[in-house]
């Protein structure tokens, strides 16, 4: 898609310029789309091996390990915690997918269905948390849009008290199915998986590798890709020296990581930007922009309406765009509308599962139907999500003032 837009706009001449003129300009713009396109991919590149290296150590044994309860409602709430603060850490995809599996050997189906679906809110919840969460949050970051700290500062809230939204109306839901289980199934344990060799060590040098980009970022001001490429270069020489001598291990590596990770989601996110940034060339988003801002009344809303469209259209692209249609000079790093988008388009995705990767990656696991999960989660994120836009709106008072003012 992304080539068949660049070269309908690379053939298309506008009013009063030759061809060869208008094809130096689109040149030109190709350019300036792979410049901005480059370090989002190898931020994910990194970040990816990094995660697969710990994975394949077992690594993440060390949390799960600390879940003894089995109670299914403590397991809910403990369970989901557990996952917001690791997707805060490390991203929504990869913590979705290692709490579910963890949750196969813990409660039975249709307990582990709503809790599953828990996992899903919360993954995308703690994603937005921090810069490193959620590929849209880190879009934003790399693109200057938001600084770590100040999303950190204004974004863990709301996201927090929306998980606990959620999981106050998914925690009758549980009980009620745990009490129509089989009483022997819940007591099922989790089988005793051995964590790989020095897999701890590899635990706490992986999330480390993580937590040093910001604070790469911030003491040297180069690209965050940067900061992760180091990170990756960093497991990759502890990997190589934990596991000399030892072939039967080689699987340990990090070259073998490299060729675990989901190359075809980078080609996808290539795709993506690159399309989005042939419809920035074309004038599209400065149009659609314009559209929003003269039939919405409150600039608010705007991030509002891109967060529910999340949750049918994937929230990459609808990021993508919404940098396109506004320039830093007009709404600087931080402002309202950086940060409501970065909550509304993590969060939104909760509401259907098809919004985000980590509720495509539970479809997936678990076989869960789209009717299912609207009937059993979709009220329970609906109602988290609009929970976090009023405890934000609720920090900023200027905002709520005028949207009471508006409205009242």
């Amino acid at each position: 898609m992304a080539v068949a837009l660049w070269t309908a706009l690379a053939l298309s001449t506008p009013t009063g310029q030759t061809l060869s003129a208008s094809q130096q300009q689109v040149l030109e713009a190709v350019g300036h789309s792979i410049a901005e396109v480059a370090p989002l991919l190898f931020f994910l590149l990194g970040a990816m091996s990094i995660v697969e290296i710990v994975d394949g150590h077992r690594g993440f044994r060390t949390v799960t390990d600390a879940i003894r309860t089995r109670n299914p409602v403590a397991l809910l709430w403990m369970i989901s915690l557990i996952t917001f603060f690791m997707s805060a850490i490390l991203d929504n995809l990869t913590t979705t997918i290692v709490m579910v599996s963890i949750l196969r050997q813990l409660v039975p189906q249709s307990t582990r269905l709503l809790v599953g679906a828990a996992v899903v809110v919360a993954a995308n919840c703690g994603g937005v948390a921090t810069p490193l969460g959620d590929v849209t949050t880190t879009m934003l970051w790399i693109g200057g849009q938001i600084t770590t700290m100040a999303t950190v500062r204004d974004l863990l809230l709301p996201s927090f008290v929306s998980l606990l939204v959620s999981l106050s109306i998914f925690s009758p839901m549980v009980a009620e199915a745990a009490r129509t289980e089989d009483s022997s199934g819940t007591q099922q344990s989790l089988p005793r998986l051995a964590v790989a060799p020095r897999g701890r060590l590899i635990f706490f040098c992986g999330v480390a590798s993580l937590l040093f980009v910001p604070i790469f970022k911030a003491v040297t001001d180069l690209p965050p890709y940067m900061g992760m490429l180091l990170g990756l270069g960093f497991m990759w020489l502890l990997t190589d020296l934990l596991h000399a001598g030892e072939p039967e291990r080689t699987e340990l590596r990090a070259a073998r990581a490299l060729a675990r990770i989901d190359q075809s989601s980078i080609l996808f996110f290539l795709g993506i930007l690159m399309s989005v940034g042939a419809l920035e060339s074309a004038g599209a988003l400065q149009l659609l922009a314009q559209w929003l801002d003269s039939h919405l009344p409150l600039r608010e809303l705007i991030p509002t309406v891109i967060g529910l469209a999340s949750s049918v259209i994937d929230n990459v692209p609808l990021v993508a765009a919404t940098m396109g249609m506004y320039e830093l000079s007009q709404h600087p790093s931080d402002s309202e509308l950086w940060q409501l988008i970065a909550y509304c388009a993590g969060t939104g995705g909760s509401i259907l599962i098809i919004g985000s990767a980590a509720g495509v990656a539970y479809m997936g696991m678990e076989k869960v139907g789209f009717f299912w999960y609207l009937r059993n989660a979709s009220l329970a994120a609906l109602a988290g999500y609009f929970a976090g836009i009023l405890v934000y709106l609720s920090m900023h008072s200027e905002p709520l003032q005028r949207a009471f003012h508006h409205f009242f």
